[in-house]
């Protein structure tokens, strides 16, 4: 059995909780936010017998085995350190943190304490990207020649999820003063991962970052809208492939659309996760001269909470870990200053 406290009880930890609370193996036994009547009432649903406000008095409870840190962005890497110091198992939302010092830091600290450290990228849920990765690393597409990647979504135009201009867990993301690093941060995090996880690390990159007007005054009440609103990156791998990776709140008809193109010079794949997460097209072997595609069944794979808790058991850190967390953190960092310098980027 594994004691688990969940730190942070916004809409993320409500899909934490509802995922450990599947597994027998898992007990949730502590809950901490600093708003009072809100931990009180995800400890309520999710019967979770201790609440905190002060995640120093829930780290000082004892048999506490791992903590889940669901916290706002600029809070992970603060919180995570004092988790890694008391010597507790930890997963953290992803991005690790706002910074690639601050990511790095976590990394370091997490692999001197032995501790299992793992972020929840948590498209890598997807047999699809899990097979796409060990295809590439087999050579079954041979040299990795070429990528193009994108993660689209169009709430920005659209109500597809609600309207953005009337609800305070859209806006946030809208405002840098509210903790959000755009689309860049908060689904830019995402493709990259997915990118290098299936083709490759990245060599270099030239980003360019765009804010678009929203509203009269680019503010809604307390919300000063200059985050991020799309993201354009072309790259080249650390193998000498060039790609494309892009990302937008614009993107009219896509509600949450991930998908992923490799070519090598012996085949190449394809996923689309808004078709699905457990097949992929692929065009090998005999039918690269017919430029034909089949589609390819994955299976399934385990998500992340199964993962974590297997590794807490097993004592074998599965993947994604902190260092993952790291290098992403670190190509974010290098989106903001290619945009800002106006030039390439050498990771």
């Amino acid at each position: 059995m594994v004691n688990l406290a969940i730190v942070g009880t916004g809409g993320m930890a409500h899909a934490h909780a509802k995922a450990y609370s599947t597994m027998p193996d898992v007990k949730l036994v502590a809950a901490c936010d600093i708003l009072p009547d809100k931990v009180k009432d995800f400890a309520k649903e999710f019967g979770i017998a201790n609440t905190y406000t002060d995640v120093d008095l829930l780290l000082a409870q004892p048999g506490i085995d791992a903590v889940d840190v669901v916290t706002p962005d600029s809070s992970h890497a603060a919180v995570s350190l004092k988790v890694i110091a008391k010597g507790k198992h930890v997963l953290c939302e992803k991005p690790l943190a706002t910074n690639y010092p601050d990511a790095q830091k976590m990394a370091d600290a997490a692999a001197q304490a032995g501790v299992i450290n793992m972020i929840n990228l948590s498209y890598r849920n997807s047999s699809a990207i899990q097979n796409a990765h060990e295809m590439v690393q087999q050579g079954k597409l041979g040299k990795i020649m070429h990528v193009e990647a994108s993660y689209l979504q169009s709430w920005l135009a659209s109500k597809v999820w609600d309207d953005w201009r009337t609800n305070p867990s859209m806006l946030w993301r809208l405002s840098t003063r509210h903790g959000s690093a755009g689309t860049l941060g908060d689904i830019g995090v995402h493709i990259l991962d997915f990118t290098t996880f299936a083709a490759g690390d990245i060599k270099s990159l030239n980003c360019r970052l765009k804010t678009f007007p929203k509203a009269e005054g680019d503010r809604v009440g307390e919300y000063i809208m200059d985050a991020n609103d799309s993201v354009v990156i072309t790259i080249e791998m650390a193998g000498g492939a060039l790609g494309t990776v892009h990302a937008s709140r614009w993107a009219v008809g896509q509600a949450n659309t991930l998908s992923l193109r490799v070519y090598g010079d012996k085949g190449a794949l394809a996923i689309n996760l808004d078709q699905s997460y457990t097949t992929m097209q692929v065009c090998l072997g005999e039918d690269v001269d017919k430029v034909a595609w089949k589609t390819l069944d994955c299976g399934q794979t385990p998500d992340i909470y199964h993962r974590f808790i297997t590794s807490i058991q097993t004592g074998k850190n599965d993947q994604p870990d902190f260092a993952v967390g790291a290098r992403v953190q670190k190509m974010l960092d290098a989106c903001v200053e290619s945009d800002r310098e106006g030039q390439a980027i050498t990771i």
